[in-house]
């Protein structure tokens, strides 16, 4: 208490010295004091612990633990993304007017850039007294977060102003800036700033600059930036994958994960991702087992998307099987995952799993999104079921999703797809703004018999409102054109097409060479086809199909051969029609070949082949051949038996009909139309009228069928051939079909062969009056006068025939050399060797050729 009270002064003297003035009256407690205080100071003297700081220093100390705090506490907001707290620790600094260093200073220019708070971290950046590399990279690494790649820039060019000098944290920041914008340019000065300071070899460096060019599609660079870096690291490789991912190089992917997986680098789940995915590009199921491997070696089995990454690959690959293992074992797959294996079932024609594994989806309670809708939607389109595509319409509508446009494009196209033509158009009339993917779903379900028509109108209103027709639209019209046979319009289109520079395109291509072949103009198919750039497969099917229904099986072969030469394989499509072309001009060796080549690529089961085939044999006159190929079916239907039946018949074979016939019954294999020709056929040609009037009564009693006019043709022919003509003359006119031309022709024929010349002249002179410019009805009266001698009536026919203008289409021969089937006409001079031809056979001697000559029969007089 004393010593409080005293009054004293501190005068300054020089450095280190102090002058204590007392006031005179407190002497004695003056001396007490400086005693004291001497014995303080010589304590502390000996006793250094006893000191007690001086004043600025213990501020010193007090500045520091605040600077320590105040850094600390904005590194959490920075981290958490606290602006407001942030705020308020820098408006305390600023009223307390605390003076902050370089690193609080850095920490507020950091928590406002990375808080996203620009203009303020802009504002502390300068009013900073002094600025470091760390102060510019904080509010670069903020930007770039946050996507401003081009405002990085700019502010590199300010730091640049400002004397800093980059280090490798702040290069990799400014590299990040230009992969973002694509700034390959900017990005090489910063290449060459990485050179001068010596940063070059640094892993990050080196791994930001393999980005940009990769990202900047100059693989070249990066590769050689790459290959130069001393250390890489998974970040470099990845990057180096990208790169050849955006370019869609599956190749040289496979190649980079070769190398890294030699390096013993521990792969990442993006590099795996990125391998999976050139896996699936290029369906090499090798590596990617190897990759899955890899997956579950790194623990990254349960990864979302690593998990859809695998079931894309074993998709693309063809191994659903495996796609569907991957899938159960995704503790809980999420909606993406559902919808990828939805989309894989779908693919691989897996219709009904798939719609069972969306019904199982909605029973786990997971909600779909527009791309699972999407691909149910396909699913339903391909069950062709219109209950089941209609539940899932209401499905899409209860969860809110009937306003996209994606999903309401893919009900159309499920609709048309399942010929719900009305339904397709009012989901079309519901979108409130069409987009020409909307359009392209509503072409295409216009191409039927019943719908067809109305295709050109939808294409003149589409282009009326101002859309520009594509791919898709081109080859949906050109389809409809082909069903109406409206070649005027197709060639209307062509013009769109050729102006819209779409004319080189392999699919619209492909759509024009079936619009002029079914249109019949082959020569003009025959120049589109020759335009193609590429031909694949459906293109050489096309033209192929268009000659052999042509009636030019000739052609078809030729067309076959050069595909084959080419390299492309058949499908069962071309298989089945050039088999048919193979069994209309009796190729056996071809069909032979071609039976080899539907064995080896395991066509043979497929029911169409296998008819064709059967076909083939029967028409090459192989019969035997033609039994084992229909024996040796997996599949059959009754289109098979009927090639059966048919076959038998060719070769006079009526018991074997019958016989057949009877065993298809056996077999549950309910006849149809075509059935009945042939065993009508085979009664006639056994003379079984009995059995022949049952099977023609069980037409309509049995089976329910109504009789075709070809049924009652045949039925006239098994009455005639019996010779009961009275009977014929009764049923004709009872079923009152005396105006079709082909029941009088079969009369006719009839009357020939059997010398009726009463019936044969009613029935000719009634054939003619309904068809008169058919050349075998005149034929075929001609026999009937011929059969009796009546050569005057023959040529009063002949003379009959000239004046209407009918000619008899001449008949053909042909050969095959090396491949390529010569066909030879009367009078033909089409052939590109007819003058040769024409020559040796001058040449030949008239002895030489009598030994090959033959009498004619009096049915061939007018040959």
């Amino acid at each position: 208490m004393l010593i409080q009270s005293l009054d004293f002064r501190f005068f300054p003297l020089r450095k280190n010295r102090l002058f204590v003035q007392f006031s005179t009256k407190f002497l004695p407690a003056t001396l007490q004091f400086v005693s004291s205080f001497t014995a303080l100071i010589a304590a502390n003297e000996v006793n250094p612990s006893l000191k007690v700081p001086p004043f600025k220093e213990k501020a010193k100390l007090e500045r520091i633990g605040k600077l320590k705090l105040y850094s600390k506490i904005l590194h959490d907001c920075a981290s958490k993304g606290y602006l407001s707290s942030a705020k308020v620790l820098h408006g305390k600094i600023i009223r307390i007017r605390f003076d902050p260093d370089l690193f609080l200073w850095n920490s507020l220019v950091d928590v406002y850039a990375k808080c996203g708070s620009f203009g303020y971290a802009c504002k502390v950046l300068d009013k900073m007294p002094e600025r470091d590399v760390v102060s510019w990279t904080a509010l670069f690494s903020g930007l770039v977060n946050e996507g401003y790649g081009n405002d990085v820039l700019g502010f590199y060019c300010f730091m640049k102003k400002d004397g800093v000098r980059p280090n490798g944290h702040c290069l990799v920041t400014t590299l990040k800036a230009c992969s973002l914008n694509s700034e390959l340019f900017f990005g090489t000065l910063l290449h060459g700033e990485g050179v001068k300071v010596g940063l070059l070899f640094d892993v990050f460096v080196g791994s930001s600059l393999v980005d940009l060019y990769a990202k900047c599609g100059q693989m070249e660079l990066a590769e050689r930036v790459f290959v130069y870096m001393d250390k890489k690291n998974v970040v470099s490789w990845n990057a180096l994958l990208n790169g050849y991912a955006l370019k869609g190089d599956a190749g040289k992917i496979l190649d980079l994960f070769r190398g890294m997986t030699e390096s013993e680098l521990r792969c990442s789940k993006f590099t795996l991702s990125n391998v999976l995915k050139s896996c699936s590009y290029s369906e090499n199921v090798t590596w990617g087992l190897i990759a899955h491997s890899l997956v579950i070696k790194t623990g990254c089995e349960h990864d979302e998307f690593v998990g859809c990454c695998l079931l894309d690959m074993y998709s693309k690959c063809g191994v659903a099987r495996d796609a569907l293992k991957v899938f159960k074992r995704v503790q809980r797959p999420n909606t993406v995952a559902w919808s990828a294996m939805i989309d894989c079932l779908d693919e691989h024609g897996q219709i009904r799993e798939a719609a069972e594994l969306f019904c199982l989806m909605r029973h786990k309670g997971v909600s779909p999104n527009q791309h699972t809708f999407a691909s149910i939607a396909s699913v339903a389109a391909n069950l062709g079921d219109q209950f089941y595509c209609e539940a899932i319409h209401a499905c899409i509508l209860k969860h809110g999703f009937e306003s996209e446009i994606i999903l309401c494009n893919a009900l159309i196209a499920m609709y048309m797809k399942v010929r719900s033509v009305q339904n397709g158009w009012h989901a079309f009339k519901e979108i409130s703004s069409w987009d020409l993917a909307s359009w392209n779903a509503l072409l295409s379900g216009y191409h039927s018999d019943k719908t067809c028509y109305q295709g050109p109108g939808i294409f003149h209103k589409m282009l009326a409102e101002g859309f520009k027709p594509d791919i898709y639209t081109f080859t949906s019209i050109l389809k409809s054109c082909s069903h109406l046979l409206n070649l005027k319009f197709g060639q209307q289109v062509h013009v769109h097409i050729i102006k819209n520079g779409l004319n080189e395109n392999n699919s619209v291509g492909t759509s024009l060479i079936d619009l002029y072949v079914k249109n019949g103009f082959l020569a003009d198919a025959d120049l589109l086809f020759s335009q193609l750039i590429e031909r694949d497969l459906l293109s050489w099917t096309t033209l192929i199909s268009g000659y052999a229904k042509s009636d030019r099986s000739e052609k078809a072969i030729e067309y076959f051969n050069q595909m084959q030469w080419q390299g492309v394989k058949p499908n069962e499509f071309t298989l089945a029609t050039c088999l048919s072309s193979c069994s209309k001009m009796a190729m056996l060796e071809n069909g032979q070949l071609l039976h080899s080549m539907a064995i080896k690529a395991g066509s043979f089961d497929d029911v169409f082949v296998s008819s064709a085939i059967v076909d083939m044999y029967a028409n090459c006159g192989c019969i035997e051949e033609a039994e084992a190929a229909f024996q040796g079916m997996v599949l059959t239907d009754v289109v098979s038996w009927n090639t059966m039946l048919f076959g038998y018949l060719q070769h006079g074979q009526g018991s074997n009909v019958l016989e057949t016939f009877n065993t298809m019954l056996d077999k549950f294999i309910e006849p149809d139309e075509v059935t009945f020709i042939a065993v009508l056929s085979a009664c006639s040609y056994t003379g079984l009228v009995k059995e022949g009037k049952e099977h023609f009564d069980s037409l309509t009693k049995v089976y329910g069928m109504t009789p075709t006019i070809k049924h009652h043709a045949c039925m006239i022919d098994v009455l005639a051939q019996a010779g009961k003509f009275n009977e014929v003359e009764s049923f004709i006119n009872d079923t009152e079909i005396t105006s079709n031309p082909l029941i009088w022709e079969t009369v006719l024929g009839a009357c020939a062969r059997h010398g009726n010349d009463k019936l044969g002249e009613s029935a000719a002179e009634k054939l003619l009056g309904l068809d008169p410019g058919i050349a075998s009805h005149y034929i075929l009266l001609a026999n009937l006068f011929a059969a009796k001698g009546q050569w005057e009536d023959v040529r009063r026919v002949r003379a009959l025939m000239t004046h209407c203008g009918v000619k008899k289409e001449g008949e053909c021969s042909w050969v095959m050399v090396n491949g390529r089937v010569h066909v030879f006409r009367s009078g033909d001079g089409f052939h590109p060797r007819h003058e040769e031809i024409y020559v040796k056979g001058a040449s030949c001697s008239v002895q030489s050729l009598d030994y090959y000559l033959y009498m004619p029969h009096i049915f061939d007089c007018l040959e």
